[in-house]
């Protein structure tokens, strides 16, 4: 991949990111390559960025999102948990509602991931808040850009309004579940929207032959 130097006040972060993931993924990836993965992911975040002050913490974990991902397709798919990926338009809402509720529906069962095919620069601020009313954890949640390392690896494609922006990889399996947008949506639309793409996860955990502990306590 070439890629930009990163500006230099950041080269002594993104070493040291690099130097991180690297130890992670020693005899994998070698530092040069995750280095570059890192700038790559801070630039994909700064064009969208309101502030620049913690890009380098996020540039870190997408391109340890990324790196997750290349780790994966090197696996077969019975050799670890399947992965779903959620995409929708600004990876603000939808998606990110979805991939939350996975998460809690079948703890440690499924690798989750959610992207953008045109992400903002934040989440939907009563996200966090709808989601802990079902006792899902929205977390450090931030819009992501789809990347083709997470397609690559994902088991199940789930559109949630993206349209045909999302790249079609032979093999993957893909869904669509026409959701309505809950950008600037009242708390009682956004909990409709929560709602329903809860159902939608109980079906999914239930298609995948997926027990949630938190179900069967």
């Amino acid at each position: 991949m070439t890629t930009p130097e990163p500006r230099p006040l950041l080269h002594e972060r993104v070493d040291m990111g690099a130097a991180r993931l690297a130890a992670r993924h020693q005899g994998r990836f070698s530092t040069e390559t995750v280095q570059a993965l890192i700038v790559d992911s801070y630039q994909r975040l700064a064009a969208t960025a309101r502030v620049s002050a913690h890009l380098n913490v996020l540039a870190e974990r997408l391109a340890a999102e990324r790196l997750g991902a290349l780790a994966a397709v090197q696996q077969a798919p019975g050799s670890r948990p399947v992965r779903v990926l959620f995409v929708c338009t600004q990876n603000s809402g939808r998606s990110q509602i979805a991939a939350a509720l996975l998460a809690h529906r079948a703890p440690g069962q499924v690798t989750v991931s959610s992207a953008g095919t045109d992400p903002v620069a934040q989440v939907e601020p009563d996200l966090a808040r709808v989601l802990g009313e079902v006792g899902a954890d929205l977390g450090p949640a931030y819009p992501k850009p789809l990347t083709e390392e997470v397609v690559q690896a994902a088991d199940v494609v789930i559109t949630l309004g993206c349209g045909d922006a999302c790249p079609v990889v032979p093999g993957r399996r893909y869904l669509d579940w026409p959701t309505p947008d809950p950008h600037g949506a009242p708390l009682a639309e956004l909990r409709r929207i929560r709602d329903a793409i809860d159902t939608r996860i109980h079906d999914l955990v239930d298609d995948l032959a997926l027990t949630s502990a938190t179900e069967t306590k």
